[in-house]
Order: C-alpha cells, then structure tokens, then sequence
C-alpha cells in the first residue's frame, strides 16, 4: 500500500469518529503542552541563571597566578616544580602566551593600589583598581550615574558612591569634574636588579560616573576599591603594586609581572579546557565556576524531574490512544474483513492503524507545542506584572528553543505509534471470513 493511499485512509477513518478521535487527539495535546510548559520553565530558569552570572562578570573568568605567590589559590596538584628558581614567572611573555589560547577573548592584570584623592579641598584615601573596558557589560553598571570609561587608557575614574559622599555630600555634582589622584610609582634603582625606588606622583582625572555597588558582585579583589580608573592607564602608569616586593625578592626588577591575571573566556562551556591549559602552562589557575557545580548539577536534576512530571499526562492520553484505536477495531471489523478479502496482508493492517495513532499524536504534538507556548507567555506576563509592582526588573522565566518544538511532536508521535501496538497487532489477526460475518 502506497503512502500516500494508507494517509488518506487513515485521514478518511479518523473523520468517522470525529468526537471521539478529537478528544483523544486534545487530551495528547493537553499532556504535550505539560511537557513543554514544564520544561520550558526549567530552561528558562537555566538561561536566566546562566546569563546572571555571566553578567556578574566572574563566572566566565579564570584567575591566573603564579606558584612563586604563596597566595595564589588552584590547585597545586601534578609534577609541578617546587624549586622556587623553578617556578614560572607571571609576566608579558605569559601573558601573551595566555592570550593565544583558544576561546580567551582577553588577559588583563589586576591593579590594585592605595592612593589619595583630592577634590573640593578634601583629602581621601582609597584603594584604586583598574577596570578593563570590557566591564562596562557588567551588571553592577547598568545603573551607574554618569557613564562608563570612554576607552581603556582614558585619563578618566568612576567612584563607588558612598566614598564619594564622603568627599561631597551632592556626590553627583562630582561627576565632570576634575580630581587628583596621588599615588606611588615604581621605579628601577640604580643598586642592581633587586633594587627599585619609589616616587610619589599625582594626576588629574575626571570624573565620569557613580557606582551604587561593588563590581563583580564583591567577589574579586578589585571589587574592594573605592576609585576605579581603566585598566590601561592603570598600566601606563607603572604603579607600585604588592608583587614588586616579590619581584625584589627575586632579583629581577627588569621584566614586568603580574600578581593575577584574569583571563575572560567567550564561552563558559570553554571554561574548564581554558583553565587545564592554563595549569599545563605551569601556573595557578581556578574558577569561580568551580563553585557552581552543585548549582549546574541541581538545574539538570530540576529540568530531568520537570520532564518525567511532564511526561506523565502524555502517558494517560496514551491510554485514550488505546482506547480509541481499539474501539474502532471492533467498529471496523467488517472493513478489515474486506481489506483482507481483497489482497490486504497483516502488515498492511499494522500500517493503517499505525498511520492512525501517528497522525493523532502529531497533531496533539502540534497543538500542544502552542497550547504549552500560550501557557508560558501567560504566566511569564503575569510573573511579571508582579514584579514591576514589586520594582523589580522584569525576568523571562519560560523560553520555549527549537529543538524542544519538534522533540516535543516527535516525541508524541512515537508514543502515539507505541499506544498502536496492540490494537494493531489484534487487526491484524482478525479472520477475515469471521470479520465479514461479523454484524
């Protein structure tokens, strides 16, 4: 029997009994749009997690020192050399190396430095921080006062607000303004390489904006400072750091180095393979991300239970499958009887009755699919009318992908096709003298 012979029949019977057929084909649509909303909800909540943390400006970095700094965290583990002398130093040379490695998008030091600012015949002093200009994306400066860095070596700061009351109790009428920072520079001394000066020096800055919180949500080191100024000028300015005393240690005052590198990673799937090469290189490295499995494992779990749940109602509407399918068995015996008089085999019974529950599971898959997308948009409205009246930012809780339309239809489909196994089966094993007989 051709395909397209056997669709048209099964479109023909299934029209028979459009009642009935109809209610069987809704309740697959109804445990369809289970599904989907279930698991859209899980994948939602996933992404939206996912893009926080991204946001946070952490989570798709990995921190780089190296094992000469008794303070630097990551593991230790391997045939690493612990001969100090042995020990690779943190300078341009790696971190070059570093920013050859696939998926780092960037390698930028973290400068911390105590200074002084003058402004409005005031003296503070405050730690001083560079910023990469790509921590504009960061989430703590969507709010900002004023705005951010207009590139990475301009001669411009952002204050964290609540230092800035101490220097003006209107803190934004600072922003615009001219202020001095002092600080120490590093100079090579004259004594050999372990020898180094430092000098005092003072620059003018302006400022372009106000920061409510910490960047970073507080959890890197450079969160800490209370002036922020980009991180090339930072550089530029050959500021005196802590690693310098570890430099003189060493002798070497020459080559630049580094306390910690923070290496931002284009995706944080890469994050894993970007910090084992890094410890191949022989330095430190970890990641906040390390923290979170527990929350990765727990999202999996969540969407792997929300989709059993989901799946529970299209298996009760694959009873109805049954039933439905079963009774036209009885129904059509006399139909069967006929097909088979006239040169229909066993097989060719299967097939009609399989065209039958394949077609009613891929039209409930259909249906369901936007019954369970209608679902989401609702609620996904309603959660956040909530939240506006709670001045909350609004969230997309539900997020319905491809590959979940058309597994949820191709999923209700082979169902469909698994419920029209027995009905099936006991067509096909009709006699067909006893099915003409039969009244």
């Amino acid at each position: 029997m051709k395909i397209a012979d056997l669709l048209e029949l099964a479109g023909n019977n299934l029209r028979q009994s459009k009642l009935r057929n109809g209610l069987t084909t809704a309740g697959i649509a109804v445990g369809v749009a289970s599904l989907v909303a279930m698991l859209s909800l899980g994948i939602g909540l996933q992404n939206m997690a996912n893009s926080r943390l991204k946001l946070s400006g952490i989570f798709d970095t990995v921190f780089v020192t190296s094992r000469q700094d008794m303070r630097g965290g990551g593991d230790d583990s391997g045939d690493q050399p612990q001969n100090f002398e042995e020990m690779k130093t943190l300078d341009d040379d790696a971190r070059a190396a570093m920013t050859k490695l696939p998926h780092v998008i960037e390698a930028q030091p973290e400068i911390m430095v105590m200074a002084e600012l003058r402004a409005a015949d005031k003296n503070r002093a405050a730690l001083m921080a560079g910023l990469p200009i790509s921590a504009r994306d960061n989430e703590t400066f969507d709010g900002m006062k004023g705005k951010f860095f207009s590139s990475g070596e301009a001669d411009e700061a952002i204050l964290q607000k609540e230092f800035a009351h101490q220097i003006d109790p209107m803190p934004e009428n600072l922003i615009g303004k001219d202020v001095t920072l002092r600080y120490a520079e590093r100079q090579a001394g004259s004594g050999g390489m372990a020898s180094f000066s430092v000098v005092r020096r003072e620059k003018t800055f302006r400022v372009v904006g106000l920061v409510d919180g910490e960047p970073f949500g507080g959890m890197r080191m450079i969160s800490r400072a209370r002036i922020f100024i980009p991180s090339g000028t930072a550089e530029r300015l050959n500021m005196m750091q802590m690693a310098d005393a570890t430099r003189a240690m060493r002798g070497d005052m020459e080559r630049k180095t580094y306390s910690l590198l923070a290496l931002r990673v284009d995706k944080m799937s890469e994050i894993e393979g970007v910090r084992d090469a890094v410890k191949k290189m022989g330095f430190r490295a970890y990641s906040i991300l390390d923290a979170t499995q527990s929350l990765r494992r727990f999202f999996t779990l969540f969407d792997m239970f929300l989709g059993i749940f989901g799946s529970l109602a299209l298996a009760v509407a694959s009873l109805a499958i049954v039933n439905t399918l079963v009774m036209a068995v009885l129904e059509r015996r006399r139909e069967i009887g006929i097909m088979k008089a006239i040169g229909a085999d066993e097989a060719d019974v299967k097939k009609l009755f399989f065209a039958e529950a394949a077609v009613m599971g891929t039209i409930g898959g259909a249906l369901g699919v936007v019954l369970g997308w209608l679902i989401g948009r609702a609620i996904n409205f309603g959660t956040n009318i909530y939240l506006a009246r709670h001045r909350m930012p609004a969230e997309n809780l539900w997020q319905v992908p491809w590959w979940l339309v058309f597994g949820a239809i191709l999923f209700a489909a082979v169902v469909s096709l698994a419920a029209g196994i027995y009905p099936a089966a006991r067509a096909a094993k009709l006699d067909p003298i006893r099915a003409l007989r039969y009244e």
